[in-house]
């Protein structure tokens, strides 16, 4: 077994991530897959934490440009991560693995509250935690909320799962030259605008000095080979 080069890690996915070909909501057989991926890596000696979105059922911001409240729209995106993280935990549970979720909202009868002291307990444990609900907060994406969880756990790594296998220095759907970025710092992130996390995330990752990886998830293997220093998608404030 190779040695992992990174051993504390925290996984961003996408509520889109779990629609499969499906339009909207949860499909089954991705959900296995990933939680499969994840199993992998944690069996490899990985500590690993989850923060999935909530945009297969909810994004607040949308709701909130269709003329509803932007608290209400957020708070409704934060419980579609808390539906999104107890899909996991259950595909996580099934396949063999403990788990834990625990939320940034109060939701004692479905999940644990986020407590910064018992998360990390959980990770030492071997149990794959799954940080629910954000930051708690309106106004603040579940990009943000990975930063800051990540941060908080002492995560040598924060990984970003997209459907492109980097950043581009262009939109590479539209144009056929965009070149792929191995390495950016931060700051070059910020400069030219590159929207792959929003700006509040990457000003927290630069702050704390914490890399990020961004990478395409649908790649068999993907994970582990990424904790075992495999140079996949490109790296954000890293080594060069």
């Amino acid at each position: 077994m190779s040695e992992l080069a990174y051993r504390r890690v925290l996984l961003k996915l996408s509520g889109e991530a779990l629609m499969g070909d499906e339009d909207y909501g949860i499909d089954p057989k991705v959900l296995g897959r990933l939680a499969r991926e994840v199993i992998e890596a944690r069996d490899a000696g990985a500590e690993i934490a989850l923060v999935i979105g909530g945009g297969n059922i909810f994004r607040g911001a949308g709701l909130a440009a269709g003329g509803m409240d932007r608290v209400t729209g957020d708070q409704m995106g934060m419980l579609a991560t808390v539906i999104n993280a107890l899909a996991m935990q259950d595909a996580l549970e099934k396949a063999g693995a403990k788990c834990r979720v625990m939320s940034a909202l109060k939701i004692n009868d479905v999940c644990e509250d986020y407590i910064r002291r018992r998360a990390i307990r959980h990770l030492e444990k071997g149990r794959i935690t799954i940080f629910a609900a954000g930051t708690g907060n309106p106004f603040f994406t579940t990009d943000s909320g990975a930063a800051l969880r990540a941060i908080e756990i002492g995560a040598d790594l924060l990984l970003k799962a997209t459907k492109v296998d980097g950043v581009y220095d262009k939109d590479p759907e539209k144009h056929a030259d965009a070149v792929k970025l191995d390495n950016l710092s931060y700051d070059d992130v910020i400069r030219h605008d590159l929207r792959v996390m929003d700006t509040a995330a990457f000003a927290l990752c630069r702050d704390a000095k914490l890399p990020l990886r961004i990478f395409d998830m649908a790649q068999p293997g993907v994970l582990l080979r990424i904790l075992r220093g495999e140079h996949i998608g490109t790296l954000v404030g890293g080594p060069g």
